[in-house]
Order: C-alpha cells, then structure tokens, then sequence
C-alpha cells in the first residue's frame, strides 16, 4: 500500500562536503571552514527547497594519524563548534531545523539541557540534539582521559544523560510563565520543578534556567547502529541516522527498530528513519559519472591511501604504490561495507596495485551511495520510501554548496512530480516538519493524572 505521507530530507554537512577531495572542487568555497557565510548559504538553499533539517555533523578532536594525508584533509582540521554555529544559523533562517552532534561522554547534563532549549527558543522551535557517545580515541585525549571510554560504559552513562537531560527540560511546565505586571509574578511557583537526581554517573540539582522549549522539548536524533545503539534509539530518538547499504538489510533495520518502540510505550511513528546516502546526480548519467571521476582523480595518493588503511584496518605505510596490493594485509571481515570490502577483495585478487586500488576505492567512496539522473535517484529513494526501509533520506553531498545546489534544482521538482515529497513546510517547528508528535511535561501530565494538584 502506496504510504500517504510525504519523505523528510537533511542535509548532511561536513564543511565542503562528503568527499575528502571536496575543498578542491571549484564549486566549493576553499575559505568556508572559517567563514559563516558559506555555511549559510548551504542553510540557505536547504531552507528554500524545504529540506527538513540541516545535520552538522562534528568530532571534539582534530584527527590522528599520518601528516602527510592529514594536511590535506581539513574537515576535522579546521570547523566551526557546532552549536556555536548553530546559535548563528537560528537567527538567519526562518523554517528550517537546525541539528547538531554533542557527546553525553564530553559534556555535563546541565550545560548541553541548557544549550539546546537556548537555541531552540532562538529558532523558535527549530533545534535538534543528534545524541552520541563518541567512537574515535582521539576524542578522549582533549577530556582528562586515555583514549575512549570502553564502548558498555559510554552507553550506560548516556542513557543516564539523556534521562537528567530530559528532566531538565521539564523543569518549567509549558504554562509555567505567569508574566503578570499586576500582582508582579512572574512563574507559577508551582510549576517549576527541581530534578533532584542522584544517579551513578550525575549529581544534578535543577531546575533549569530556562523555560519550557518552544516545541516540547528539542528534537532527539541519533545514529547508533549497535545492540545497545538501537535500544537507546527504541526509546528515545525521533531520529534515526543509518547507512544506506541495501535495501533489505535496511528494512530490516527499520522493521527491528520501529517494533522495539512498543516495549517503551511509543508509536511507530514517533520515530523517523532517515539513511544517509552520497548522490551524484547529472542531467545524463555521463555527466553524473563525469562528477564522480573528477573527484576520484583530485584525491592525493596519501589520503586514499589513509582511507583505504582505515576501512581496511592495515598499515599500508611504506608500500609501494606501483606494486601488488600485499594480500596477506587483507583482513578476514570488513571494518564497514561487506559488499564494497568484497569488490575490493576481488580486485586483490586480481593483482592490482596498491595505486589502482587507492583510486577505485576512492571512486566507490565519492560514489557511495546513487550516481545518475534525476529519475534514477528518485526511483531509488521512492522504492526505499514505498518499501518501509527509510522515511526520509540525509542527503550527503560531495561538495558543498554545488551538489546541493544541483539536488534541489534537479531531484527535489522530481519528487515532486511524483507527489513524494512537499510544496511547502507544515508549520513553524521542526516537530511540525517531520510530524512528531510535542513530548508532554512530565510534571503537567502528572497535574492532569491527579486533577491539578503538583508540587517538586
């Protein structure tokens, strides 16, 4: 049965876009990094072709490893703090949701609460919170410790953040302003709340010195893919980041998740599914493949190499880029993508260099995901739509702002076209866009239980 709603759409941003070799495209902008005009633009062009939300993705640590690959790789080397720019972004659009990554592992509970009800009362309702708990070593090193935290303890002092965030959030109730000149109350007494939480890994008073959130409370997304990811999601996230592999690994994935809900007394619906997926699109399929190479050939031997080491999980250093990929450096199982790890395995197999294996894993990287017309991306994102594997797609660009730019010229009147995606946006939040349904306060719905009387 053909689904009556339409698919939501972010944009996923790193500075000059998803591609490594992205800053040295003419269609990006090579001083963006430090200047907010190049990132409002790109808010700019989401906002005007109606995109759901804008997703900043972001590290709290510059990258480690090999100089000569990482001098030429600037996006963890040089970007803004996220929720710094997003702070600047809410009061230069209007409709547009704004999200931002923040580790529960590098913040404290109170900070990040008050944080994102700031901004989401700047936006008027616009602020999104993109939960993770970090999963790079280097991380660690900038907060008073050794590497990263081991991965079951992350996720248990997370889910416990989430909670003492949530609870701050619901310190005011949403009619807790009294603004009252006359008797000269400004709150309701009664409807300010103290948290009082004592946990194992927090100690956090409250309340919160802010009011109750122009939409509930800020939109929760996160990108989990482990057991204990998908359970955290399953209760909390109203936002799912995925991968696109395939489209039955991802219905499975969607299916899995959306059934977990019930056991937290959630909908279905309250949750959308949103993969990530890398387009290239052409007026002709051999103008979106000439996209594809032009990116595959910009990319320095270093940092194809570092990437292909990475995925790989093997020292390549010091191999020869004119000699035969070593097999015995191949792995038993892949770091990431079993179906690309397998064309690389074949391609091993056949005794390719090390330096023809670097450019077509370079290729595959920048191609990630769809490369042709307009159609062939709308078939593709309309049978994951139809076929209940995605709600939505993050739309990562190679470049930044010029395949967004082509996207929302040539894709979006597409989607259009075939009724799949909107005209214009539903209402003023980001809740209203997405059609989540606003969180009740705790505290007001226990007032409503018990016929008014609440105190705490």
């Amino acid at each position: 049965m053909a689904r009556s709603d339409k698919l939501k759409l972010g944009t996923f941003v790193y500075t000059f876009g998803y591609n490594p070799a992205g800053w040295l495209h003419p269609g990006s902008d090579v001083n963006g990094a430090n200047d907010f005009r190049h990132l409002l633009k790109v808010a700019q062009i989401s906002e005007a072709a109606k995109f759901d939300f804008m997703f900043m993705a972001d590290s709290p640590a510059a990258a480690i490893g090999d100089p000569e690959a990482l001098c030429r790789l600037p996006t963890k080397m040089n970007r803004f703090e996220p929720l710094s720019l997003l702070s600047a972004l809410a009061v230069s659009t209007s409709k547009l949701g704004l999200v931002a990554t923040a580790s529960t592992s590098y913040y404290e509970p109170f900070n990040l609460a008050r944080i994102f009800a700031s901004i989401d009362h700047l936006s008027g309702g616009r602020a999104c919170w993109n939960v993770v708990t970090s999963d790079h070593d280097e991380t660690g090193y900038n907060f008073n410790r050794e590497g990263l935290d081991p991965h079951a303890l992350r996720y248990e002092r997370g889910k416990e953040f989430v909670d003492v965030v949530f609870g701050l959030w619901d310190s005011y109730e949403p009619d807790a302003l009294k603004l009252d000149r006359e008797t000269g109350v400004y709150y309701d007494k009664d409807k300010l709340h103290t948290l009082n939480h004592k946990g194992k890994h927090f100690q956090v008073r409250g309340p919160l010195n802010i009011a109750a959130s122009p939409q509930g409370r800020p939109v929760i997304a996160q990108a989990g893919g482990s057991e204990a990811g998908i359970e955290l999601a399953a209760e909390t996230a109203e936002v799912v980041f995925s991968l696109a592999s395939n489209l039955k690994r991802s219905q499975d994935f969607y299916a899995t998740l959306k059934d977990r809900m019930g056991a937290f007394g959630r909908h279905p619906d309250e949750l959308k599914v949103m993969p990530g997926v890398v387009i290239n699109v052409g007026r002709t399929e051999a103008e979106a493949r000439e996209k594809v190479e032009y990116l595959a050939g910009k990319m320095h031997p270093d940092v194809g190499r570092a990437m292909l080491a990475e995925f790989l999980e093997a020292d390549l250093s010091g191999v020869p880029l004119d000699e035969p990929f070593p097999k015995d450096r191949l792995p038993a199982a892949p770091k990431g993508s079993k179906a690309l790890f397998d064309e690389l395995t074949d391609f091993v197999m056949k005794g390719h260099t090390v330096g023809e294996l670097i450019k077509l894993f370079s290729e595959k990287h920048t191609g990630n995901g769809i490369t042709g017309t307009p159609a062939v991306v709308a078939d593709f994102m309309e049978e994951w739509f139809q076929g209940r594997a995605a709600d939505g797609f993050i739309v990562m660009c190679p470049t930044l702002p010029a395949a967004l730019e082509d996207f929302t010229e040539l894709v979006v009147p597409e989607l259009r076209r075939r009724g799949l995606f909107r005209e214009d946006y539903e209402g003023s939040t980001l809740r209203d866009s997405l059609g989540l349904p606003v969180p009740e306060n705790r505290h007001a719905r226990a007032r409503r239980q018990l016929g008014g009387a609440v105190r705490g």
